[in-house]
């Protein structure tokens, strides 16, 4: 396709809608993904502020296949004060739980002395902050008095004291605190009024405005503005685990938190390198599961959203390892009813099993379960034989709950021969059985180059088999490695938008999509780019989330076919009542003046909502806002001018 001339330095463009051939648009087809990845659920979402709570961190670094896995609770807690004459030595006999059995021994020769949290990289909280904090303390012969509170340079935030009890026992302390100064980068202390010993366990340091008492208020905020329609969880490669030990065992992340047993995260290697000795940055990164499987429904709830929960099917991560219970083992059987159970915790009446666990847990309604993903990134191999495994799956799960969605996946890579040999498998399935697959998960992460040039991709689909993208993003050469905010440039998002047009113009095939990853702490990174970037002061939006949110609030309930006379231009169209969206990306370095007309009456441009920016440009710390969508004015009832680099959501109404 050709420019036209329009105008003086701008170009002219014709968008045309047809109301021949439109399709319906899935309900809530927008969703998010959350994996336990970049700090995402402990330091992040997780509203807990310390950090390493219980003494149950894992030290681990290796490679694949070889990964080696040592007890370190005594991570992130300090002696206090530096150089004090203090002995620390973590324990294990006569636990408070079993679950979780370690716990710190804690000898000080003088007053005053005693431990101090890191809390990833320093406490952050205004004056005035009210929050709720706990610990368990045992003392044989130390009857003094101890101290707990929160220190910064500028002075004490809080401070409390209480006396030991010399009786062998573990006893609970609990407070409700208010911080008498602002802070930033405080430090967490617990310290003896003199000389003596101690052992304590379970900590917990949680912020009285975190949503359910769960989840960290303006991380909570950024997700519900996004209105997810679902939210996949807890991954990825999280699912699967580096070995079949430490994949994802939701049913540990039920009941009592403080039982719920402390796992290292498949994240903790990612990166290791032979010069580094197979030692990553992060080799303690563990998962607590303070959010674990009953908190994970709670925040789809909260959300809005229908949960899409992702269970394993005896594979290790394909990537990390070979490791596979074999479908003929009988061991694969505790996989299936670990998949089955699932649906019974989630929709289960108290005469259940499960579902009295939920219902003790404080949920005795169903949470409404529609959707099950079987596997994450599987691929056929002799050692998998995945395509084996997941009928056997899919088949059970249907026998006992026909009314579930099953969630397939189609590998790791768009557009290679594993990825064509999975695709005629599901299809040769759905012939035989139309309910063997809702929707096969794609998950591509590609340069801005590959999104604009496959932009038309779903275009030219088989209409035979579902697609849910549940995981991709534009990967900006040279950024991606960033591991930080800056990864995530509009260039980046940009591409994402054009690309979302191929997806919304065909919502008979594409029916779900979410951006991945989602939340990523700033200095404690394992992946770029992300959605929503965060430290202890402050979360914000990247320009790919303000897309994303975009798709999300501005469409409709119909798609149309939509067509552009003009290059590096791209369009879709969809309305809801007297409501029309047109979404245009302008990826040209110039200007262009675009008018709308189609085959029905779609009304006048009512407003305009755009993003646009230097393709360097990304939202930061400094800058949360830099790029944002703002209104500006049409040019006339048809027409408006589209800057470059930039994308638009046109409203029109009847």
């Amino acid at each position: 396709m050709g420019n036209r001339p329009w105008g003086e330095g701008e170009y002219g463009m014709k968008i045309s809608i047809s109301k021949e051939n439109s399709v319906p648009v899935r309900e809530g087809g927008t969703g998010i993904f959350l994996e336990d990845i970049n700090y995402a659920l402990d330091g992040g979402l997780y509203a807990e502020l310390l950090e390493n709570r219980n003494f149950e961190a894992k030290d681990v670094h290796g490679k694949i296949g070889d990964y080696q896995v040592k007890n370190d609770g005594g991570y992130a807690w300090d002696v206090f004060p530096e150089g004090a004459p203090v002995a620390v030595k973590v324990k294990d006999d006569r636990p408070l739980f079993v679950e979780n059995p370690h716990y710190l021994r804690v000898v000080t020769e003088r007053g005053q002395c005693g431990v101090s949290n890191r809390a990833y990289g320093g406490i952050w909280l205004e004056k005035g902050a009210a929050l709720k904090l706990s610990f368990w303390v045992r003392s044989y012969d130390y009857r003094g008095g101890i101290t707990v509170g929160v220190y910064a340079r500028g002075g004490m935030a809080f401070e409390v004291k209480c006396r030991a009890r010399a009786d062998g026992k573990w006893h609970r302390y609990a407070f409700r605190v208010r911080t008498k100064c602002a802070c930033d980068g405080a430090q967490f202390r617990f310290t003896l009024e003199r000389a003596g010993a101690v052992h304590i366990d379970n900590f917990s340091l949680l912020p009285e405005d975190a949503v359910y008492g769960i989840f960290r208020r303006d991380l909570a905020r950024l997700l519900k503005e996004l209105r997810p329609g679902f939210v996949r969880f807890p991954g990825g490669c999280v699912v699967e685990g580096n070995t079949l030990q430490n994949r994802y065992r939701w049913k540990l992340s039920v009941g009592q938190p403080e039982r719920r047993r402390h796992n290292w995260n498949r994240w903790a290697v990612h990166g290791a390198k032979e010069e580094g000795d197979f030692r990553s940055a992060f080799s303690h990164y563990g998962q607590t599961l303070g959010i674990g499987w009953y908190e994970y429904f709670l925040l789809c709830e909260y959300l809005g959203a229908k949960p899409l929960p992702v269970v394993g099917l005896g594979i290790a991560c394909q990537y990390m390892s070979k490791e596979a219970v074999a479908p003929d083992d009988p061991e694969l059987e505790a996989y299936i009813q670990d998949a089955l159970d699932v649906v019974e915790f989630a929709n289960g009446g108290r005469d259940t099993v499960w579902g009295r666990v939920r219902a003790e847990m404080g949920h005795p309604e169903p949470f409404g379960l529609e959707y099950l993903g079987l596997g994450n990134e599987q691929w056929q191999t002799e050692e998998s034989d995945f395509y084996r495994r997941f009928e056997l799956f899919s088949r059970r799960v249907h026998e006992k709950y026909p009314a579930i969605k099953v969630i397939g996946t189609v590998g790791p890579d768009v557009g290679t021969p594993r990825w064509r040999d999975a695709w005629e498998w599901t299809r040769k399935n759905l012939k035989s059985d139309p309910e063997f697959v809702f929707a096969s998960d794609e998950h591509f992460y590609m340069p801005p180059e590959w999104l604009y040039a496959n932009a038309g991709m779903y275009d030219k689909y088989p209409r035979t088999g579902l697609v849910y993208a549940g995981e991709y993003a534009a990967h900006v050469p040279g950024k991606a490695g960033l591991l930080s905010p800056e990864a995530n440039v509009w260039e980046g998002a940009l591409a994402e938008a054009a690309f979302m047009t191929g997806m919304e113009r065909n919502a008979d095939v594409v029916v779900m999509k979410s951006y991945a990853p989602l939340l990523a702490r700033i200095g404690y990174t394992q992946w770029s780019p992300d959605l929503i970037w965060f430290d202890a002061r402050s979360a914000f939006g990247s320009a790919n989330y303000y897309v994303q949110k975009m798709y999300s609030l501005l469409t409709g309930e119909i798609s149309y076919p939509t067509t552009t006379d003009t290059e590096n231009t791209y369009v879709s169209a969809t309305s809801s009542g007297d409501l029309t969206y047109v979404k245009v990306v302008n990826a040209a370095d110039t200007a262009v003046t675009a008018d709308v007309e189609g085959d029905f009456d779609f009304g006048e441009m009512l407003r305009v909502v755009q993003m646009k920016g230097a393709l360097s440009d990304c939202n930061t710390a400094e800058e949360p806002e830099k790029i944002v969508p703002v209104e500006v004015a049409p040019t006339a009832a048809r027409t408006v001018e589209l800057p470059p680099h930039s994308f638009s959501v046109l409203i029109f109404r009847k």
